[in-house]
């Protein structure tokens, strides 16, 4: 028989990986906002008391890039604390076997040691463009340590890189960076725009990764990882912000000028993860950031999609 396994944020674009994924694997329960409000913390236990689940991933969160972090911190920080805290106290209630907790690579200090080892979290202060949402995630993962200390249970921490793909939130200012890049640089292609401007310098270093290479890793660690610590999952390679809005114009076909924005901010100024304890495990990223890249423009084209 196969086991439950309940994805929370399975709309979203990591969640709907996760479940393409998982669906053949396990009796997969995959609730939408209507089914499950996750800021009530009663209707949570209610929905947990009556499916029954015996595996749970937790994709739901607030997100977005450098401008809504720091237009909407209250919402970010608000937001992810409630719903982490619903979630992960009704895994503890329910006795589930194992949770899988997604974080983020900014939980790390910006000016950190590259690449960045999990035992580098809480060594020197936050990015401040995006500190709201990352004190939020260092919240939950310390939540998860707690209760594995306390109540000896199996939940585990995952932190990904930066993270794009099919589904992804297209918003041209609450979007992440690809996204964002995709999106206007799109639509300057389709006005013959003979230019267009880019937030910060282009010079910040990213570590980008396709979002079924991140899904694979959460199966793969929801089967194999049981070790109360946190771990990163990332491409291993990091690209400036200038070369990527040079690969998507190239693979747009844009061929206007792209300029910078020095007044708006770069964020952290590098963020590359160590992946060695994933991949001591058996797992490694599959899809290049150009493949990945194809795949999201051919599904926005064809999609059109801007969501909030």
């Amino acid at each position: 028989m196969k086991k439950k396994l309940l994805i929370l944020g399975s709309t979203g674009m990591l969640g709907s990986s996760v479940f393409r994924l998982t669906k053949d694997h396990f009796k997969v329960l995959a609730p939408n906002r209507s089914d499950l409000d996750l800021f009530d913390k009663k209707k949570v236990e209610n929905y947990f008391n009556k499916i029954k689940p015996y595996y749970v991933i937790n994709c739901a969160a607030k997100v977005g890039g450098i401008y809504a972090n720091s237009t909407y911190p209250a919402d970010f920080i608000y937001e992810n604390l409630t719903m982490q805290n619903n979630i992960i106290f009704a895994c503890h209630v329910h006795k589930i076997k194992k949770l899988v907790f997604l974080g983020s690579a900014c939980i790390y200090p910006r000016d950190c040691k590259q690449p960045i080892k999990e035992k580098y979290l809480l060594t020197a202060p936050l990015e401040k463009t995006n500190e709201y949402y990352a004190i939020a995630k260092i919240a939950g993962l310390k939540m998860i340590e707690a209760f594995n200390k306390q109540y000896n249970h199996n939940f585990i921490s995952i932190m990904p890189s930066n993270i794009y793909g099919i589904n992804d939130n297209f918003h041209p200012k609450n979007s992440h960076v690809i996204s964002a890049l995709i999106e206007k640089t799109y639509k300057a292609f389709k006005k013959n725009k003979k230019s267009i401007k880019l937030w910060g310098s282009g010079k910040a270093l990213r570590d980008f990764l396709y979002v079924d290479d991140v899904a694979r890793a959460i199966l793969l660690l929801l089967k194999k990882h049981n070790k109360n610590e946190i771990i990163n999952v990332g491409s291993g390679k990091e690209i400036s912000i200038k070369l990527l809005s040079e690969l998507i114009c190239q693979i747009i076909g844009y061929k206007g000028r792209v300029m910078f924005d020095q007044s708006s901010p770069d964020g952290t100024p590098r963020k590359l993860l160590d992946i060695s304890k994933i991949k001591a495990i058996g797992w490694k990223p599959t899809i290049s950031l150009k493949d990945g890249l194809k795949k999201t423009i051919e599904w926005y084209i064809t999609n059109k999609k801007t969501r909030n």
